[in-house]
């Protein structure tokens, strides 16, 4: 089996998880879109079209495409995974004390193609038999009412599980609506046979990772054992500390270096504002700072008292970018700004 990993942003693409727009998209109403992250309900129908020619125009370049439903499907079909399920998603804290019982049930017995879809699609109230027993919060609901919330962002396969080098990292998210798309993770990569023995660095465990909270989005892997991480409204200064010890272990990454964003909108991931585009190059966004704030990270020395990372910060974050990639320099692309702020 070929060994799994991403060892460069522009390198060759072979293999992709992508998740195929479902239910999830037709659950999202003017009522619940915001809490949901998303600006808008969407065209359905139209988001599955366009996903489909994306899709084939991978396919045909040579890329084999995998679709999250269906491995998760498969996955939950694999000895040990429902039980796994259940014991992190049927809690009385979550459903009650009277509802976890039926709600394991569900999960233990529902055919999986079913049950993935509802783990990312959400779960209506009129999905689920009526249980035999008494439960406050089956009364309180009406039909059409979630048990469980959509999972909309599931989309975004780069945030919840990045790829470094030769392992992966389940992703602990910054925004309570994204949470759960951990545990589906989990469930797909753990259990689906693709994935056997494939290493997983970080986060595939029942932590509460508080404030330490990392998504894929700030994570650029450009090569010969250099990460680069944006610290921005999602990737917490904690999430990277954490995220770095567990890579430095692995031995693969030789160095981070953290780029901090500004905490708006326009700058929600590092890579919608920096995204390597050639060996030595970088599309940047027009209003990220030339040098933007940065430090880098190495495993400490062993006899080092500052503990387990020797941290500097750089005024030059690019040409430690170039430097550690053997390179004279790297190239910074972007549109120029007119007088009036204005992208030309």
């Amino acid at each position: 089996m070929t060994a799994l990993g991403v060892h460069s942003e522009v390198g060759r693409l072979r293999e992709v998880v992508l998740h195929r727009p479902g239910l999830e998209l037709e659950r999202l109403t003017p009522a619940t879109v915001r809490d949901l992250l998303f600006e808008d309900v969407l065209w359905a129908e139209r988001a599955r079209e366009e996903h489909d020619a994306f899709a084939a125009v991978l396919r045909e370049h040579g890329v084999t495409v995998h679709l999250f439903s269906d491995l998760l499907a498969q996955a939950l079909d694999v000895q040990g995974a429902r039980p796994f399920l259940a014991d992190r998603l049927a809690t009385a804290t979550r459903f009650g004390p009277a509802l976890d019982g039926p709600l394991r049930r569900v999960i233990e017995d529902a055919d999986a193609a079913w049950l993935a879809e509802r783990l990312v699609g959400g779960l209506l109230k009129r999905d689920l038999p009526h249980p035999r027993i008494s439960s406050l919060l089956w009364e309180t609901l009406a039909p059409d009412d979630l048990l469980l919330a959509p999972l909309p962002n599931q989309l975004f396969q780069r945030d919840n599980l990045a790829w470094v080098y030769d392992g992966y990292s389940v992703n602990p998210m910054a925004m309570p609506a994204r949470r759960r798309e951990a545990l589906n993770s989990r469930i797909v990569y753990r259990f689906h046979p693709r994935f056997a023995g494939a290493t997983c660095y970080y986060g595939d465990d029942d932590e509460p990772h508080g404030a330490a909270t990392v998504e894929g989005g700030d994570v650029l892997v450009v090569g010969n054992g250099v990460v680069l991480v944006g610290v921005s409204e999602r990737t917490t200064a904690q999430g990277v500390e954490n995220a770095a010890h567990a890579w430095f272990a692995g031995g693969s990454v030789r160095v981070v270096i953290a780029l901090e964003l500004p905490r708006e909108r326009a700058f929600m991931h590092l890579d919608t504002a920096l995204t390597m585009v050639d060996v030595d190059a970088f599309s940047m966004y027009p209003y990220l700072p030339d040098e933007p704030r940065a430090w880098t990270l190495r495993p400490a020395a062993p006899d080092d008292q500052r503990g387990d990372f020797a941290v500097e910060e750089t005024l030059e974050p690019f040409a430690v970018v170039a430097d550690e990639l053997g390179l004279e320099k790297v190239r910074l692309l972007r549109a120029p700004i007119d007088a009036r702020g204005a992208q030309r």
